[in-house]
């Protein structure tokens, strides 16, 4: 496929990724449930425009992946090479899978001639992304080959989209289903720009080739047995330093988000303990910290107090130095 191409597929990943993640943090977690999104925000989505370009731009990443497969299918079929043609047979059909969420999508969002619900749209995503899983795990064209490492380390961002999409369509987690999802396409991305360092520049690793039967059906040879084992472990390492840098910079960027924006949501309801502690004053005025033993000891001087108030001596009235009867 060549490292423009492979350099190409990793930048659309990381930007839709990057948006997603990025408008994920934006919005609070809704209350009903609405159409629901792949990789890209749904029609109904509050931010009418953001989903829009979001599905412009998926629409026309799917179809550049047709577009490299069909070319490369023609490249397998001069060469007479089966398993190339099948390989880009089966990439096809993934890629027509998100094309056709996100051709729904836009119908859905600019007129309301086709309406699917949400399940079926969330399961074409789902199809999209397990079909995508079975196809590197099953692409063992050459044992030998050190590029079957690259691909099972992939296995791991794609079953972080699996994941997120399945909880999305059983417990309606909208806001972090999208939000797992967008940081599974940044790492897929990212590492499909490593691949194509590592197949097809000079930062592959030492004493191991790049052999190609057709333009989609490649194999990264090595030359001994020492040779194989150094070139899956600088994959792995490679894998390794992928993750440390984008856990970084999704933590970074999402802290630095949630101070300019803050967190949505309930979060927006917080208000300070000294406000409260003001409108307390201001309804029931001042008060003390006296014990409770100095208020029953003023409470007692009170009570004695009022009871010698209420005894009242009269005296007997004298007249004529006798006193009355």
């Amino acid at each position: 496929m060549g490292l423009f191409t492979y350099t190409l597929a990793g930048g659309g990943f990381i930007l839709i990724g990057a948006w997603e993640s990025l408008i994920a943090s934006l919005q609070p977690q809704p209350t009903t449930k609405t159409t629901p999104s792949c990789h890209f925000p749904s029609p109904s989505s509050s931010s009418s425009s953001s989903s829009s370009i979001t599905l412009i731009a998926t629409s026309l990443f799917s179809l550049s992946f047709i577009s490299n497969s069909l070319i490369s299918l023609l490249s397998a079929l001069d060469s007479k090479d089966d398993v190339g043609l099948v390989l880009q047979l089966e990439v096809i059909a993934i890629a027509s899978l998100f094309f056709l969420y996100s051709a729904f999508g836009l119908l859905t969002h600019f007129t309301n001639s086709i309406t699917l619900p949400s399940s079926i749209l969330n399961l074409l995503c789902l199809f999209g992304f397990v079909e995508e899983f079975i196809l590197f795990y099953l692409q063992k064209k050459d044992p030998s080959g050190i590029e079957n490492h690259y691909f099972d380390l992939l296995l791991v961002p794609i079953g972080i989209c699996v994941v997120s999409t399945v909880l999305e369509l059983k417990t309606n987690t909208y806001r972090f289903s999208r939000l797992g999802r967008g940081i599974g396409l940044i790492s897929q991305g990212s590492w499909f720009l490593q691949m194509g360092f590592s197949f097809y520049s000079s930062a592959m690793a030492h004493g191991c080739f790049l052999s190609e039967k057709s333009r989609g059906n490649f194999t990264v040879k090595c030359k001994g047995h020492p040779e194989y084992h150094r070139g899956r472990a600088i994959g792995t390492l490679q894998f390794n330093c992928h993750l440390a840098f984008l856990v970084v910079v999704v933590v970074g960027v999402y802290s630095v988000v949630c101070r300019k924006v803050g967190l949505g949501g309930e979060s927006t309801l917080y208000r300070p303990l000294g406000a409260e502690m003001q409108q307390l004053d201001s309804h029931h005025g001042q008060f003390t910290l006296d014990s409770d033993d100095e208020n029953e000891n003023e409470m007692k001087e009170e009570g004695i107090v009022g009871e010698q108030k209420a005894v009242v001596v009269v005296p007997e009235l004298v007249i004529n130095g006798y006193g009355s009867h």
